[in-house]
């Protein structure tokens, strides 16, 4: 991996490569990633239209632009600093959700499961941010309002979905393949937790309709916010 932030983004570089894209989509689907991928692509902002000249302006525009995932690191490394930031957050509520004495019965068992999964994400993160020789990012400790199993359950499907919607965000930035390979991964666990929880809760398992909606790192930051302790 790299931290050349001229190079095209890694869906950018596999939506021009035939072959390349194929190869990619095997590894992280099969064919039936094939037909998602156009839908991925219109998801996270791509537009295949695009003028060249247009296409420049918008390299260089991003470029020179500060992102808030450069406080963990530059190019993907602060892309997966940023996110497992976000999963060290993610764990953590588990955790403390699962001792809070306020579930039981499956619901505790499924807060231990996603929990896990959680916990396993973190590990992947960290484990790709070592292999790239950068820093793992500083542990946030979460504060979290645990008052009854009602109020867990909504605020686990406002992460979940938080969750989903930032690996989106990042999808289009990512240059490293190997990088999105992992993030399309999680995104897609972290997708489903969102419709499990939305789904027990009362709310449209999926809230955006046909198409997720993608948010950016400034706006996940600050929703995330008010969990983290001062």
């Amino acid at each position: 991996m790299t931290n050349d932030d001229q190079r095209p983004s890694a869906l950018e570089t596999l939506d021009r490569d035939p072959s390349s894209r194929k190869r990619f989509l095997t590894a992280v689907g099969g064919t039936g990633a094939t037909a998602a991928f156009g839908l991925f692509l219109a998801a996270c902002g791509s537009d295949k239209k695009s003028s060249s000249s247009s296409s420049s302006s918008t390299t260089s525009t991003q470029s020179t632009a500060s992102s808030p995932t450069e406080m963990f690191g530059k190019g993907d490394l602060g892309i997966l600093g940023y996110a497992l930031t976000l999963e060290y957050l993610e764990t953590d509520f588990y955790k403390q959700a699962a001792k809070s004495g306020k579930l039981s019965g499956k619901v505790l068992a499924v807060a231990k499961q996603f929990g896990s999964e959680e916990s396993q994400h973190v590990q992947a993160l960290e484990g790709a941010i070592k292999k790239a020789g950068g820093k793992l990012p500083a542990k946030p400790k979460g504060q979290f309002p645990l008052k009854d199993e009602k109020s867990i359950l909504k605020l686990a499907a406002t992460v979940e979905n938080l969750g989903a919607s930032a690996y989106l965000g990042q999808a289009g930035l990512i240059k490293d393949k190997e990088v999105l390979a992992a993030a399309l991964a999680i995104h897609a666990v972290e997708a489903r937790h969102a419709a499990a929880l939305n789904s027990v809760i009362g709310k449209d398992i999926t809230p955006d309709g046909a198409f997720a909606v993608p948010m950016d790192a400034a706006a996940v930051l600050k929703a995330v916010k008010p969990f983290i302790a001062s």
